[in-house]
């Protein structure tokens, strides 16, 4: 609903437009009902043209209603495309600022910003106009039929206030089996997209049978669900249904009883009878919105947390300084599920231009340095200093602005290689970007390839080996040209003569910059003297020379 106040009128479009084909509905009932009378032989007084009049007036009410109702609908769709734009730009904000801090899968990422905020689609646009149109409609159709006859307005009005309570009746099971329904999806979509990224392991085990009943089975839960859903939807049909057929059967009869002794003009009694079904069309269409209203708040009460949530505090930077200074002072990082630190009390000064070698065991907490330097975790205790000020004072983002990153496996996206080192700097110039991959010695076989850097490479790099995707990653710190880069196992997994090409990049990447590199390899610890190692979750010792 915050959603819905934020886009202001343009969310009343809808519903103007809804109310106006309304009116023109009632017009052209109160027309068809002056040529039945006519036409039953009652005599019609201002009849136009022996009834040809209220005829092509009927006529043109019926194409101009039919125009306003394709115009509310085109306004739905618009409205509905610009929340869902709005609320998955907000998710994906908060995704981004979080990063690999946020403990949720990929497959429920995903989940999160594809199949749930498309479940918000019928609450925008349909459920909204909707829900306005269900009481500005009938009480339109109510207060026109007054002036004919009171007693039928007074009924009209009593099953229109009838249709909430059963709507609130079926809507309560819709809402519980909606929820269920969204759980069970977003298993679904979650487990099918973590196994499409380990297919091949899938396969290499002789598992892909056994994986494709499994998802079979979580398949045909989730069509159980969504039909238990559909039956509770169709029960609130029914009884909006049996509403509107006792409510036309009482006013058919009402009337005849009263035309019955002397029948003068039965245009008001016509009349009366006519818009019972113009009254019930807004209901009705609420009654089918319903359920995606329900589905809606299925889905909004797993969006609701995130998008919720605070922005991150902070500063911003004026600018990037050239070069940093980094200090550390007895800094110390806990999670709440674990007993003990992920970080010791670590303490280390590195001046500017200064390479710091982390070494040590897997779970020392030589990443944990990295994250904290990154902005998805903070301290727990201690502080972390660049050039004098504290860390924890700026942005998260702004945090990540300093640093230039290379990961153990570099991911690529699909695209050309160009495309992926621009992605550290989208506004940097070609010939950037040259300099950029022939730093880091990806044109060594870039120029082998059909269309050199426009080469298109696969999701995840494929078509590369693990040493190219490698110095495609170094050419986006060569372009990022950040004063602090960090490395995390840069050169694991390589073969020793890839390793050596790759070593020779990074000396290149840190020469000038203050960097830390978290590795095991004695290659690298070559690369600098300053050299901490991380033992046993305590500092074991610092060398340095």
């Amino acid at each position: 609903m915050r959603q819905v106040r934020a886009q202001g009128g343009r969310a009343a479009l809808p519903i103007a437009l809804g109310l106006a084909g309304i009116l023109c509905q009632v017009g052209f009932v109160f027309l068809i009902a002056r040529l039945l009378a006519h036409i039953l032989g009652f005599p019609s007084p201002g009849l136009l043209g022996g009834g040809f009049g209220e005829l092509a007036a009927a006529g043109a009410l019926a194409l101009l209603g039919a125009a306003l109702s394709m115009s509310q609908e085109i306004a739905q769709q618009a409205a509905g495309e610009r929340a869902r734009a709005s609320i998955r730009a907000a998710l994906f904000t908060r995704l981004m600022e979080q990063g690999p801090a946020d403990p949720r899968g990929v497959g429920e990422k995903a989940t999160l910003l594809v199949d749930r905020v498309e479940a918000l689609d019928g609450f925008f646009s349909r459920w909204v106009p909707a829900a306005a149109l269900a009481v500005l409609g009938p009480a339109a159709v109510i207060f026109i039929v007054a002036q004919f006859d009171g007693t039928s307005a007074l009924v009209l009005a009593v099953m229109g206030l009838m249709v909430p309570v059963a709507m609130a009746l079926t809507g309560i099971g819709a809402a519980v089996e909606s929820r269920k329904q969204l759980d069970v999806l977003g298993r679904l979509s979650g487990r099918f997209v973590d196994r499409l990224r380990g297919l091949s392991t899938l396969v290499q085990f002789n598992r892909a049978e056994d994986e494709a009943r499994a998802l079979g089975a979580a398949a045909d839960e989730f069509r159980q669900r969504t039909l238990r859903v559909l039956r509770v939807a169709f029960l609130s049909s029914a009884a909006l249904e049996l509403l509107a057929g006792f409510t036309l059967g009482y006013l058919a009869w009402r009337h005849g009883m009263l035309l019955a002794p002397t029948v003068t003009d039965p245009t008001p009694a016509l009349f009366c009878i006519l818009a019972v079904p113009v009254f019930f069309l807004p209901l009705r269409n609420f009654s089918q919105a319903y359920h995606e209203a329900m589905s809606a708040r299925g889905a909004a009460a797993e969006l609701a947390p995130l998008l919720q949530a605070p922005p991150a505090p902070g500063l911003l930077l004026e600018e990037i300084p050239p070069r940093v200074a980094l200090v550390f002072t007895e800094v110390e990082l806990r999670y709440p599920e674990m007993d003990r630190p992920a970080l010791p009390r670590l303490t280390f000064a590195l001046a500017p231009g200064e390479t710091l070698m982390l070494v040590g065991p897997s779970g020392a907490g030589k990443s944990s340095v990295l994250r904290l330097l990154m902005g998805f975790v903070k301290p727990s205790a201690g502080r972390i200093a660049i050039n004098g000020e504290d860390v924890t004072r700026l942005k998260p983002a702004e945090l990540r602005r300093l640093s230039a990153y290379v990961g153990q496996r570099a991911h690529l996206f699909g695209g050309t290689l160009r495309e992926n080192i621009r992605l550290a700097r989208p506004e940097a110039t070609d010939a950037e970007v040259l300099r950029a991959a022939e730093a880091a010695r990806v044109m060594t076989f870039a120029a082998q390839l059909p269309q050199g850097l426009d080469t298109v490479v696969g999701e995840g790099g494929f078509g590369l080996s693990g040493g190219q995707a490698q110095r495609v990653a170094l050419a986006r710190a060569f372009l990022r040209d950040s004063p602090l880069v960090l490395l995390d196992e840069p050169t694991a997994s390589l073969d020793p003569g890839t390793e050596a090409e790759v070593m020779e990049a990074i000396a290149r990447l840190c020469t000038g910059r203050t960097a830390i590199i978290a590795t095991h390899s004695p290659q690298l610890m070559g690369l600098s003297g300053r050299v901490i190692e991380l033992a046993g979750h305590r500092l074991a010792e610092q060398h340095v020379g």
